[in-house]
């Protein structure tokens, strides 16, 4: 077995895995009232789920970086020798779920000397450079093997050298041996789970496991996105934030010119998640509620003439949305790294199930929004809203915006924007951002919103989007708000007062909104990679206001990683129950 160096002192693991900076999230107990309602059939499903979900996680180790698996190994070798830095370093380890992530403050973590994180992650070769990359590629186009770059170029491979050109191996050839145990796994929970759906698509899903064939992905994702009444929550989630090889393509022009002549597009590769939960019933009839106005939302979109959306205006919305108890999150899912996911919309416009008439389906994760120290909150607000405006604050607000960002995914151009590149998924979070914001006056007209609740998500999300520190460029999530605080201090949605506090100036937020998401509609349709890089450079700039705010926010929380608490997961995957 390798030896590894650790590059993190004792003295910073032990900071690192105190309480005060490192948070816990608590997923179900073991006697949760949620599990134990469940019917029998549906417990021992649950059992297999859980493992499935763990096969699943090995997986996606591999998949974002090379050496995850022999340093898990490695660190379980030296803790069963009492060594007191690799039980330490398992800790985030296990938070992060890999070697390498970035904390809360924006920093690189790395837990072992020597191993840094690479643009391809462990889907490229690790020595494999942009230029060399697509140089392979411009060769093989030349040659004429349009089959073989499909491959490299698929959201659903792995690529590896072969002499001097590359290959790329679909996910399921790949990890044949545990993607079949994975589906064992599916086969024996859907024949003791009670409901009939469940089973159907847990079935398809098995299927599209065991064979290297994306129309079973779309089969079992089309049954997935349409299951709204079921007792479990088991989801395959494949998103594609991780890789920063694939998108590069698009700055090669006479590389991208003959990729578009063969119709070829390169879209950034997939990373797997497993979600496992239970329904909760009264949670998502609170969701349901905007289900009706979607179709109307759709019809006031920037431009909706120019595109085709996943939600028609002239038709039932196909969205589908639940609120989940959560069991278990493992691999992309449920990865702590600088932050953690509330919510997916899914499957993404990249995917082939949307071609065949599929919809979508939103489901959120209770366990990951609720907030456990309100004290602390209350501190947070102290030090950097207007006093004046602590009676809008509601961190329930901040759910129902999420609600109005997760539908807002399936709003706008239906088409993927693998044009735009690196600055894809910033502009997609973005319009997210901005389509939950622009209609909240619509929603509060359409009575979904009293004006108590519309003043509270003014406030409370324009409140939330100020960060501890100025992130990186390749986390999304946190790029967009950076770009919409910019956004709106240019256009007066904000200001700062004298005591250095955020005064939200109510009235102007909403048409801010509608302005930026106008824009970013604009930048998806006209899929101009230059354009997308511009507006993203133009906003993305953190402003001395945007440090001061930082500043009091890092003396609120120090906070730095986050892990998840999962004993009923624990015990489901030791067999103890």
């Amino acid at each position: 077995m390798p030896k590894f160096e650790f590059n993190l002192t004792l003295e910073e693991l032990q900071k690192r895995t105190n309480k005060d900076y490192l948070i816990t999230k608590k997923f179900l107990k073991a006697d949760a009232p949620e599990y134990l309602a469940l019917a029998q059939g549906d417990k021992q499903a649950l059992k297999h789920l859980c493992k499935a979900a763990a096969i699943l996680e090995k997986i996606n180790m591999q998949i974002d970086c090379k050496h995850n698996l022999e340093v898990k190994e490695f660190l379980e070798e030296e803790i069963s020798k009492g060594n007191e830095q690799a039980r330490l370093t398992k800790i985030l380890f296990d938070a992060q779920k890999g070697v390498n992530a970035i904390d809360s403050m924006s920093n690189h973590i790395r837990l072992i000397k020597g191993i840094e994180e690479k643009p391809g992650k462990g889907v490229y070769p690790e020595d494999l450079s942009k230029e060399e990359f697509h140089k392979i590629i411009l060769k093989m186009m030349n040659e004429g093997k349009i089959n073989e770059v499909k491959n490299i170029l698929t959201q659903r491979s792995v690529v590896e050298r072969s002499g001097d050109e590359l290959v790329g191996i679909d996910y399921i050839d790949k990890f044949k041996d545990d993607f079949a145990k994975m589906a064992d796994e599916l086969d024996k929970a859907a024949e003791t789970s009670t409901n009939k759906d469940f089973n159907e698509y847990l079935n398809l899903q098995s299927k599209a496991l065991r064979k290297a064939d994306p129309m079973l992905d779309a089969y079992a994702d089309k049954k997935w996105a349409t299951l709204q009444d079921t007792p479990l929550e088991f989801t395959i989630t494949r998103e594609n934030y991780e890789d920063e090889m694939t998108g590069t393509i698009v700055e090669n022009e006479e590389l991208s010119n003959l990729l578009k002549e063969h119709g070829i597009s390169p879209i950034p590769k997939d990373f797997l998640g497993g979600r496992v939960g239970i329904i909760n019933k009264k949670g998502t009839e609170a969701l349901m509620a905007i289900k009706k106005y979607l179709p109307t939302l759709a019809d006031n979109m920037p431009y909706k003439d120019e595109y085709e959306q996943t939600i028609s205006s002239e038709e039932d919305a196909k969205q589908t949305m639940v609120d989940v108890d959560m069991v278990m999150a493992s691999g992309d899912v449920g990865e702590y790294r600088g932050g953690i996911t509330l919510a997916e919309n899914l499957p993404n416009s990249d995917k082939l199930s949307l071609t065949i008439g599929g919809g979508r389906r939103n489901v959120y994760h209770r366990q990951i929004r609720f907030i456990s120290d309100m004290k602390k909150l209350q501190e947070r607000l102290d030090a950097i809203l207007d006093p004046e405006q602590h009676k809008y604050y509601l961190d329930e607000a901040d759910h129902w915006f999420t609600i109005g960002h997760e539908n807002a995914h399936s709003l706008g151009p239906k088409e993927s924007s693998e044009n735009l590149g690196k600055y894809r998924n910033i502009i997609e979070e973005n319009k997210a951002d901005m389509g939950s914001l622009a209609f909240v006056d619509l929603l509060t007209e359409l009575g979904m919103y009293t004006p108590e609740q519309r003043l509270q998500i003014i406030v409370t999300t324009m409140t939330d989007n100020f960060l501890k520190s100025k992130p990186t460029l390749s986390q999304a999530h946190r790029v967009r708000t950076v770009m919409q605080n910019k956004y709106f201090a240019d256009r007066g949605g904000y200001t700062i007062t004298p005591e250095g506090k955020i005064h939200v100036n109510i009235d102007k937020v909403v048409p801010i909104a509608k302005e930026m998401l106008a824009e970013i509609i604009r930048i998806q349709i006209d899929g101009d990679f230059n354009k997308a890089e511009k507006y993203v450079m133009d906003n993305f700039v953190w402003t001395d206001n945007m440090e001061l705010i930082a500043q009091k926010l890092q003396k609120v929380s120090k906070s730095l990683n986050g892990t998840l608490e999962t004993e009923l997961a624990d015990k489901l995957l030791s067999d103890e129950i």
